[in-house]
């Protein structure tokens, strides 16, 4: 590693549903955010880490700024704003298809008080049908914040995310390599686990269900008399009894889904085989219940 080897920490933030966490996976090569069509699907802050031969950059993927209407939707907001601190450089992330709007115009002004480098990630270009439809978004954007540069990308496809790497690369300070050559996260594989379950009932549910939903891994462990065999107990939180007979399903089809699709990637992350054991509880309103959201994980001193 050379003396100019360079290292930062890159915060991405925006909406619901602008594209965060496809960005953070297409940018790492590995799926450490889960994704769905459905608002606030991610709820805690994500750290990737994407290491080359040249540099480090450490981003931070976050849960989409909105108008909250619990305790959960708050904590939401405080870990997207509180991950600009300390950062080297902001993406402000939003849509092509989308116009701005007042929700836009509230986070750019909260992003005003930082002197941090803040650049605008236009993504979900695929979508337009004219050049022309582009421009008109870089310009609504151009009157509101002075961005270090605009970047217009398809996360999903990755168009220009390569580009958009090598600029970051040359602007990012000197500095030293913090994580390991293989380490694409800090989190606990238990954390993203119990995220990859979760993700798998957002795909498989609709209405309140998929917002009312908390899950955690209660014991994770390698089976001693099975090679590459991992044992998971998890457990599935709702608010109703009503979801809870939802997620399981007529004679338990649902939740035999679940188990069969969260397999495949728990697979892929782990490196070998799973048995998953998922068991579904009742707390009621725990969304709105602070001494429960802690104990679920949503809490600012675990991430």
């Amino acid at each position: 590693m050379s003396n100019e080897y360079k290292s930062g920490f890159i915060s991405i933030i925006g909406k619901p549903n602008v594209g965060k966490s496809t960005l953070l996976n297409t940018i790492i090569g590995h799926k450490i955010a889960i994704m769905s069509d459905k608002p606030q699907t991610t709820r805690n802050t994500v750290l990737g880490v994407y290491t080359t031969s040249e540099a480090q950059i450490i981003f931070t993927d976050t849960p989409g700024i909105h108008h909250p209407h619990d305790a959960l939707g708050e904590f939401m907001n405080d870990s997207s704003y509180n991950s600009i601190n300390g950062v080297d450089a902001i993406f402000y992330m939003v849509t092509a298809t989308d116009r701005l709007n007042t929700l836009d115009k509230e986070i750019i002004e909260r992003l005003k008080n930082t002197k941090k480098p803040i650049y605008l990630i236009i993504n979900k270009i695929d979508l337009l049908k004219k050049k022309s439809d582009l421009d008109k978004v870089v310009v609504q954007y151009m009157n509101e914040l002075p961005f270090k540069g605009i970047y217009p990308v398809s996360a999903l496809e990755k168009t220009n995310v390569g580009e958009l790497l090598d600029d970051i690369k040359k602007l990012l300070p000197e500095g030293p390599k913090y994580y390991p050559d293989d380490m694409i996260s800090d989190h606990p594989e238990r954390f993203i686990i119990a995220e990859l379950i979760r993700e798998k009932i957002l795909q498989l549910t609709r209405e309140e269900v998929p917002h009312s939903v908390a899950v955690t891994v209660d014991s994770l462990k390698k089976l001693p008399d099975e090679e590459d065999m991992v044992e998971i107990y998890a457990t599935i939180y709702v608010e109703r009894q009503s979801q809870k007979k939802i997620i399981i399903g007529n004679g338990g089809s649902l939740i035999k889904e679940i188990k069969r699709r969260a397999k495949k990637d728990i697979k892929t992350l782990l490196g070998s085989q799973c048995i998953i054991d998922l068991w579904v509880k009742v707390k009621e309103d725990w969304k709105d219940r602070k001494d429960v959201l802690r104990t679920l994980g949503y809490s600012k001193d675990n991430y």
